[in-house]
This record gives C-alpha cells, structure tokens and sequence, in this order.
C-alpha cells in the first residue's frame, strides 16, 4: 500500500511541534509528533499531584516555584488564586491562572490523584474550581490509549492492537483543539478515547504503538473521521446514521463476515445480549430518561402501556421508538433511543441492533424484553471485529482498509 504524505496545512502544523524526550520505557521519540493537552479532572474542588522522585513546578510563565524531591502535592483554588503545597503543609505556592508540575528526571513520572502519567501536568483555575490536564507526547499518549480501549491481548491479536493505533493516532490529530475552550485538546474518557495513563499500558500494546509511528488514515490527502467503537454485531453502520454530519464516501456501512457469513466480532462477550424490564423497571427507567432527553414531564412514565419499533436505518439499526402513553404516543428518534430506552442503572442500552418484544397479561404490559446485537454506535472501526481479523490473518493495513473503505495510510511525521 501506498503511503503519501499529508496535505500541506496539516504537514506545516505537525512540523511545528515540537517533540519531547520520553519517559523511560516509552517509545523511540518520532521526528515531528505533537504534543496532546488531555483533560483528566475538569471543574473539581482539589486535585491531588505526586511522585516518588524529585519533580519541578512552574507557574504559568514557566518560572520555577518550588523543586520537591518527591510526595503528594494538593492543587485548590482560593479566590482568584491556586494555593498549592504538600499534604503535611510545609510548604505553600501560590499562582494566578495554572501551576504545573512535571518530572525532574526522565525516570521520573508524576501521579493524579494516584494514577500515573507520563509528560508534564497542569493545573489550571476554572470557573467550578480546578481543572488538571496532562501534556504528553502522541505516542506515548496512544500506548495508555490502546491498552485501555483494546484492553489486555496476547500476540495473535498483534495486529488488530495495530490497527488500533493507527486508528486512535488519527482520531488524536484530527481532533488537536477539539476543546480549547476548556484549555485542552481530548478528554481521557469515552467520549474521546479512554486514557488510563501508564496503569493501562503494557508491551505488546507500546509495541504496536511503536510499530506504527506516524502512521495515519488519510483520504484525498486529508485525515479521517476515524470512528470507532466496541462491536458491530456483524454490520457496521453508514455515518449519517449516527452523526447527521458524518457523510462520507469511507463511513459506509459494511457486512462485517467471513467468507462463511461468520461476523468477525462473534468473539466479543457483548455480540448478542438480552435486557428486560419489568413493567416497574420500565415505568421507573422512562420516568428518569423522557424528561432529561425528550424535555416529557416525569408522570408521563406512570401511565406507559406499550413501546414499539417505529422506524430502521439501513443497517437494521433501530432510529425510532413509539412509547405508548395515556396523553398519546411519545417518538423518540435517533442516538436518543438507547439514552431513553436504557437497562437499569446503565447510562444507555449497548447499541441500536435491537428486536422488542412485550409480554402481557390480561392485555396489560407486564414486561418489555429487547434482543440485541453488538455495542457501540456502529460507525467505522469494529474493535472486536478487528480481533477476529487479526486472528483470521489480517495484516493491520488491511483490517484499516476494510472499516474505512478507500482510505490510504499515510504518514504524519
């Protein structure tokens, strides 16, 4: 496979960057590779920053305040100040808008509220209190980033945990600034990728990770919407499926099988699943959700006697939902589906692969039962299918192409 170089604008940004000398064990530095701002703890009252070894902290205009030889540092504000110092108050800083703290030597590494973290961590005021986010170089970013979203493989998933970072690399770049507003780039959760700092790395993810330096998904010369998810129950999804923006000629939704119509996720522990409700469940399940989605008052939950599938997308996935009441039918559309209709205590139903089915007595609703496949939202990148891949022989190259059909891989540094 080809692999051509980035378009201009995106070559000139990336030259810009300068990199940083790893901590150890990290990958070997890439030429040109940015650094990421990824927000850890956002609008908190205090945060907590420490290591094992001497550390530096710097006020916002990098002027040295204080050269720890080691412990716990806690960060608050007061007033219009940050108040910083160690937990047996010895010692106290203070600065106007951030403080940060980075490692003194490159063995060293630095903890927030106990997780560790490689590259340098800022503390910086918000209107809530305290926010704390981690600069650290992209590849060593994407070592925590694929052992968390991938989790623990063995070798014969070497080259799906590739794919991965391939994929991961580009969503990294392609969102640079996504939330600068909140003075960082990605957040550490899922709603960005899920960073989990060093506790979440180990060698064959940094390996794959290494392997792949610089590489990103480009199309026409530009980087991809590099979506991914868990599992596609055996199709992915077009992306105006999900993202009424996200039309595009490689979002397109694929049958995700072998050459035996066997789906390559069929591993994932989440291919096929059951939730049921009982009628109790439902009622207390909708009085909480229709509010905060549909803006429905609350009582409208008690008097539900039915919900039914109303509308498909084309890939079978379910795009809206009739939910009877005694005031009439109430729809709900789109990504809101699986925030209504959601199992108890879980913040949303696996995926939008689902067949309802009602059990009644007497004519009443006595139980609603969804049958469902796969978990995500669907568009692009199937992890688990990605699994099945590699362990069928796929090369990650391949495994790239297939999810983002008519992409190339290039290189971004």
């Amino acid at each position: 496979m080809s692999r051509p170089r980035l378009a201009p604008l995106l070559a000139v940004l990336l030259a810009t960057c300068a990199p940083r000398e790893p901590a150890g064990g990290g990958p070997a530095p890439a030429a040109g590779q940015p650094e990421l701002r990824v927000g850890l703890v956002i609008g908190v009252a205090q945060v907590e920053i420490g290591s094992d070894r001497p550390f530096v902290v710097r006020d916002a205009d990098g002027a040295v305040l204080a050269n720890p030889p080691s412990g716990r540092w806690r960060v608050r504000r007061a007033g219009n100040e940050l108040v910083s110092g160690p937990s047996d108050g010895a010692l106290t800083v203070r600065a106007d808008l951030a403080l940060t703290f980075e490692a003194a030597t490159a063995e060293g590494g630095l903890a927030v509220n106990g997780r560790g973290y490689r590259g340098r961590v800022t503390v910086a005021r918000d209107p809530a209190g305290v926010t704390a986010f981690n600069t650290v170089a992209v590849e060593e970013y994407l070592m925590s980033v694929v052992g968390a979203e991938m989790g623990r493989r063995d070798a014969s998933d070497s080259e799906a945990l590739k794919a991965q970072a391939i994929v991961a690399r580009t969503f990294a770049l392609r969102n640079l600034g996504k939330r600068a507003s909140q003075g960082f780039d990605l957040q550490a959760g899922v709603a960005d990728q899920v960073y989990g700092g060093t506790v979440t790395e180990y060698p064959l993810a940094a390996s794959a990770v290494r392997e792949t330096a610089g590489q990103v998904i480009t199309h026409r010369g530009n980087l991809i919407d590099a979506f991914f998810f868990s599992t596609c129950g055996g199709r992915t999804a077009e992306g105006t499926e999900v993202f009424a923006a996200a039309s595009r000629a490689y979002l397109r939704s694929i049958h995700d099988a072998d050459g035996a119509g066997e789906a390559y996720c069929r591993l994932s522990p989440r291919f096929r699943w059951r939730v049921e409700w009982s009628d109790a469940e439902l009622r207390e399940v909708l009085r909480q959700s229709l509010p905060a989605v549909l803006s429905t008052a609350p009582e409208r939950a008690a008097t539900v006697s039915g919900v039914a599938v109303t509308g498909r997308t084309g890939s079978d996935r379910v795009s809206q939902i009739a939910i009877q009441t005694a005031d009439g039918p109430l729809a709900v559309e789109g990504p809101a589906v699986r925030q209504v209709l959601r199992p108890v205590g879980e913040p949303a139903l696996r995926s939008a692969v689902f067949h309802l089915a009602e059990r009644r007595e007497n004519g009443r609703l006595r139980a609603l039962i969804a049958d469902g496949a796969g978990a995500g939202h669907g568009v692009g990148f199937c992890q688990w299918g990605a699994v099945g891949r590699a362990r069928a022989g796929q090369a990650a190259p391949n495994i790239v192409a297939a999810y983002f059909p008519g992409t190339e891989i290039s290189r971004a540094y």
